[in-house]
């Protein structure tokens, strides 16, 4: 029996961008087409099959400490990136300021794909999904750089639509224009995750 569920949703990858600098900018620089490898994409800040555990995981290990690597990719979604921008009241937010790497069309709400969904690209080449990309201040700057007195309104215009981080499960090439199908898992959600409705997220960047 598989662990996956295709689903009907077929969508498009309509950019790819990579931050080579993340000490200088978040700003990710747009390409045509990306070699994705099990670290990620190699001339991107965040590649590599480790990385440093950092506030966001500091209930679990102590910042510093080497954990493996599943923020190697920024996933977001054009629709979700046009619903931001029209809640901040700016004709478009270019996916270049929030540091992404891929920008898909067609997915339907995939910041809230369940976490361990799949992309796979029509190369075959699949990312493993894992979890929503909670919004920060660092993409918060980088709008008022570009778009001044509209920075302050990221974070909250893009609750729930900021993107997924992923994990390249399967390397190879993607390009502007490949196809990307959703597989989730097949599993019932846990029955307890009402009991947390409305939890407090601790200290974000």
């Amino acid at each position: 029996m598989s662990l996956f569920v295709r689903t009907p949703y077929e969508g498009r990858l309509v950019w790819i961008g990579n931050v080579s600098n993340r000490q200088r900018t978040l700003k990710s620089s747009s390409c045509q087409a990306a070699e994705l490898k099990f670290g990620g994409i190699p001339a991107d800040s965040h590649f590599g099959k480790t990385r440093e555990a950092c506030v966001r995981t500091e209930q679990l290990y102590e910042e510093g400490t080497e954990i493996v690597n599943v923020r190697q990719l920024t996933v977001v979604s054009k629709e979700e990136l046009a619903h931001i921008a029209a809640t901040m009241k700016v004709d478009e937010l270019d996916p270049s300021f929030l540091g992404a790497n891929l920008m898909i069309e067609g997915i339907p709400d995939l910041t809230l794909v369940p976490p361990s969904s799949r992309l796979q690209f029509s190369s075959a080449t699949t990312l493993t999904v894992d979890m929503i990309n909670l919004p920060c201040n660092l993409p918060a700057r980088e709008i008022e750089r570009e778009l001044p007195g509209h920075g302050r309104l990221f974070k909250s215009a893009a609750r729930n639509r900021r993107g997924v981080t992923a994990w390249v499960e399967r390397e190879g090439t993607v390009e502007v224009g490949s196809s990307v199908a959703l597989f989730v898992p097949a599993q019932t959600a846990w029955p307890r995750l009402s009991e947390f409705d409305g939890i407090k997220f601790g200290k974000m960047i």
